[in-house]
């Protein structure tokens, strides 16, 4: 009878020490992803719920129920945290623009740009132009009107002329075609600094879900900002072209740097060969 006693009371005492372990675990996994998002959160949260799994087939249900709680609340925890990266990655077209395909002459793009954003500016004229990168952006033409004519400065003032049906939505751009106007995009929800209106909501909406970058002169002030990968920047109009090329070209630099990794590791795999 003591003996069995004495059995009952280690397994208790086991249980317990692992209970603590697996708790001081969670929370300095919850620790780092809340706080110092030292560890990838969406692979705490799975081994925590594989845990749960293990610990309710050995008998544990008691712990497996608990962590199992802890996970949904982890889980709540992480989708609201992560908000901005989990509606980036559902709203990803399976396939990928061709715009960085086409052959046109992205300096000259980029000068008309820089021209009408100046004029657009001094004129106080609203306007948003998104400019399509990598993400295809053909699910959110589908709520304008389809365009397919080559960048001009004086097709872009036109279509945002306060007196034009097209004037209050975003015109996309794919390399050097505006493809479509009078395009609407979901304003983000997320709180930020400074007076915003509804072009500038839109930006920010269209730059946390896509890798496009959206620029926005504002009908009230005249200033420019450019969005992109979640944030929203006002540029002066004397360094604006530099910066929108800077951000347009982004991919060809890594490219770039790729290629030139390239021909080093080719180099020292050459001189390291001769050494031999």
């Amino acid at each position: 009878m003591a003996f069995n006693a004495a059995n009952l009371l280690m397994t208790n005492l086991e249980i317990a020490n692992l209970t603590v372990v697996i708790v001081c675990f969670v929370a300095f996994a919850v620790l780092n992803i809340i706080i110092f998002r030292k560890i990838p959160a969406i692979y705490v949260l799975l081994t925590v719920l594989l845990l749960t799994v293990i610990l309710s087939l050995v008998g544990l249900a008691t712990v497996a129920l608990f962590l199992g709680l802890l996970s949904i609340i982890g889980f709540v925890i992480f989708y609201f945290v992560n908000v901005a990266s989990i509606r980036h990655f559902l709203s990803l077209p399976m396939k990928k623009t061709k715009s960085n395909q086409l052959k046109y002459d992205k300096t000259d793009l980029y000068r008309k740009i820089d021209d009408t954003v100046h004029s657009l500016s001094r004129s106080k004229t609203g306007a948003l132009m998104t400019f399509e990168r990598s993400t295809n952006l053909d699910e959110y033409m589908k709520n304008g009107t389809i365009i397919n004519a080559p960048v001009s400065q004086e097709l872009l003032e036109t279509i945002f002329y306060e007196g034009t049906r097209l004037h209050d939505g975003a015109v996309i751009i794919r390399g050097n075609i505006i493809v479509a106007a009078s395009v609407y995009y979901t304003p983000s929800t997320r709180a930020v600094n400074g007076k915003f209106g509804s072009r500038h909501r839109a930006a920010f909406g269209i730059s946390e879900v896509t890798d496009s970058v959206t620029v926005v002169v504002s009908e009230e002030t005249g200033r420019v900002s450019i969005a992109y990968n979640g944030s929203l920047e006002v540029v002066p109009l004397d360094t604006f072209l530099s910066e929108f090329s800077d951000l347009m070209s982004i991919d060809d630099k890594k490219r770039a740097q790729e290629e030139q990794n390239k021909e080093t590791k080719k180099k020292k795999r050459f001189f390291h060969h001769n050494e031999d």
